[in-house]
């Protein structure tokens, strides 16, 4: 029996007025979610991007961004 798991990730951007009660409201939410690895903010280095690593067979990233959005409506998946 395998049982690897698929580990992807995403940088999403947020707005710069995103307060820290949204912030933490975002990883709550995120870190709820079945598939969710880790959430990290990089508060000292880039205060407005979070990195979130998940299994894409459990979710997906578009749902992780709606996640995300319910506080932070203007949030945005970086683009490589």
């Amino acid at each position: 029996m395998n049982t690897d798991i698929s580990i992807a990730d995403i940088v999403v951007h947020l707005h710069p007025d995103a307060t820290p009660e949204c912030k933490g409201q975002i990883e709550e939410g995120l870190r709820a979610k079945d598939g969710v690895v880790s959430v990290h903010f990089n508060e000292e280095d880039h205060p407005h991007a979070l990195v979130v690593a998940y299994n894409p067979e459990a979710v997906n990233s578009q749902s992780l961004l709606a996640e995300i959005r319910k506080c932070d409506e203007k949030a945005v998946m970086a683009s490589f």
